[in-house]
């Protein structure tokens, strides 16, 4: 699958790459993940909601934003990452990264094109990121993201994932990884408003599927206590800001 955007009619379609080895069905758990082989995407509606809530709000949660399939390879990959090949979530960036377990404690690994269903993730966050652009002109340079994992008593308090004029990120982009979740579970998201962080705007489970988009100098928002292990993909789409003194920062 991929985006395309019809001039004429304005809007983007989602159309599917006739190939023979692309199946539809989910693949055995012994199977190993064949880059391409699953689509990516199953429905446009997700898509032009999420771009119409962009517009007019500057966040957007939508349910089975990927297909049924593609986002279950990617919830394979979440959960076969051993905690010892993870890393203890920080606050700040570079010389400014600490660990900070009043803040979040969250374990987390960065996604590098290594593996193919990584690859495609990847793939298909590049063309959303051509796809914004194009719609909301938001000069998007590349996308960034890793994978986290919040045990049972894990959290991450109410922060801001940009500071005006002073950060390279512009949306932030949550993805859930987690079956069957249910009242109880706790591991919430909670969006607060734009102009008044003490106000909640939305309260969503992470539920398989999820795809949660907002604006990341905008809106604060918080993960709360999870009451079982909670799987997600966290990513930023970035500006390059690199200047003739400064590079961009990186992870």
């Amino acid at each position: 699958m991929w985006l395309q955007y019809h001039n004429s009619l304005r809007y983007f379609a989602f159309l599917e790459v006739i190939n023979l080895s692309m199946s539809t069905h989910v693949l055995p758990a012994p199977q190993l993940y064949v880059e391409n082989s699953i689509p990516a995407f199953s429905r446009e509606e997700p898509f032009e909601n999420l771009l119409m809530d962009l517009q007019t709000k500057g966040w957007s949660v939508q349910d089975e934003f990927f297909s049924t399939n593609f986002t279950q390879a990617l919830m394979d990959e979440a959960e076969s990452i051993q905690n010892a090949f993870m890393l203890q979530a920080g606050v700040g960036r570079k010389q400014d990264h600490q660990i900070v377990l009043d803040a979040r404690r969250d374990y987390i690994q960065w996604i590098d094109p290594d593996k193919p269903i990584r690859t495609d993730f990847l793939k298909m966050m590049a063309e959303l990121r051509v796809a914004l652009n194009r719609r909301l002109f938001l000069g998007l340079f590349d996308y960034e993201a890793h994978f986290a994992r919040y045990e049972e008593g894990a959290f991450y308090e109410k922060h801001i994932d940009a500071f005006k004029g002073e950060s390279n990120r512009i949306l932030s982009t949550v993805l859930y990884l987690n079956e069957e979740w249910q009242e109880g579970d706790g591991g919430e998201l909670v969006i607060y408003d734009e102009n008044d962080p003490s106000i909640e705007v939305g309260r969503f489970f992470p539920k398989k599927g999820r795809l949660a988009v907002f604006l990341s100098e905008c809106f604060y928002h918080e993960v709360k206590l999870a009451n079982r292990t909670r799987h997600s993909i966290a990513g930023w789409f970035r500006v390059n800001n690199t200047t003739g003194s400064t590079l961009d920062p990186d992870q």
